[in-house]
């Protein structure tokens, strides 16, 4: 890569001397102008900067100018990135990716559209990341396509992307993921996705089943957390029988949305979890009971008021709160 870092015009005098640092042979040299340049936050210095990410020979050059290139979101700075994102460093490859994927205006994902066709699977999840949390819908199609892909980290951002999306279309192709999968991270993110949209179809309710008792444990809490925000009652007899599951991290999911669930039924395997080792699981047993309410969930925490961790018993007294007003609302 080379050098010969433009002459800009009509650019305040100050910044002459920056040109002469750039064109330097020692990389320290352009490294420490490039950091000066981007500290000057001046959109006539940009091509510096952009120049810096595509050309400069050495590498910690192109890294930091990827870096701060950051927060720009103008079309020659995004493309600029984008190609760094084929760079043969890893090192400039990440950071571009870090700074795309920090974008926030809707219009970046035109700019940005056309390399998720591009062949390099790394630029195809690092755009997929990008454009996320824009919601560019008008990119749904394209999407969609890739949720299918071959490379497992492609799959992974294009499916966290549907989910983003929130678009009742992809409903069934993110419940199809969650069950069939065969990467347990990728299943875990469109089973959390089928809560975006408040629908349950049997497709869903197929794959929240699923989910909910796969061998994973960490995708047994994504499903039971969904099946909260859902509020699937169709699946309160499996969300039952995870109260027993040998992870506590899923039976905490599990009590939660059975609070949401207002499940009465859940109220007998949530009193012998109080008994779990456990802390943080007692304290989400207890706002659960709370959550459920009655006389029944009321005579259980009043029989645990005096747990001996004393953030138990505060949630036990919040959980009493609950119950108490929903008494004196009714």
């Amino acid at each position: 890569m080379s050098l010969n870092y433009p002459i800009l015009a009509d650019i305040d005098e100050d910044y002459a001397d920056y040109l002469l640092q750039l064109n330097q042979d020692d990389e320290n040299i352009r490294f420490v102008a490039i950091m000066n340049i981007a500290d000057e936050e001046q959109t006539e210095l940009l091509a510096w900067l952009q120049h810096a990410v595509l050309h400069d020979s050495a590498s910690k050059v192109r890294e930091l100018a990827a870096t701060r290139l950051e927060g720009w979101e103008d079309a020659t700075s995004l493309h600029t990135l984008a190609q760094a994102l084929s760079d043969p460093h890893e090192n400039v490859r990440t950071a571009a990716a870090q700074s795309l994927s920090e974008i926030k205006h809707a219009e970046s994902a035109d700019h940005l559209a056309t390399y998720l066709q591009h062949q390099n699977d790394f630029v195809i999840a690092s755009i997929l990341r990008a454009i996320r949390e824009l919601r560019a819908e008008p990119l749904f199609e394209t999407i969609l396509e890739h949720v299918q892909h071959r490379n497992a980290l492609v799959r992974k951002e294009a499916v966290s992307t549907l989910c983003w999306l929130q678009k009742q279309e992809g409903l069934a192709t993110l419940a199809h993921i969650a069950q069939h999968d065969v990467d347990t991270e990728i299943r875990r993110t469109a089973t959390g996705g089928l809560a975006a949209i408040q629908v349950s179809t049997p497709k869903i309710l197929s794959a929240l089943h699923s989910s909910l008792t796969a061998e994973a444990w960490q995708l047994r809490v994504e499903a039971a957390l969904t099946i909260g925000k859902l509020k699937v009652l169709d699946l309160e007899q499996p969300l039952l029988q995870q109260l027993d599951d040998p992870y506590w991290q899923v039976r905490i999911a599990v009590a939660r949305s059975l609070g949401l669930l207002k499940s009465k039924a859940a109220i007998a395997k949530l009193q012998e979890n109080f008994q779990h080792d456990i802390s943080n699981l007692r304290k989400e047993v207890a706002i659960a009971l709370g959550e459920i309410g009655g006389e029944s969930a009321q005579h259980v925490l009043l029989q645990h008021a005096e747990d001996p961790d004393p953030e138990v018993r505060k949630s036990i007294r919040i959980g009493l709160a609950l119950i108490q007003e929903k008494q004196y609302v009714s």
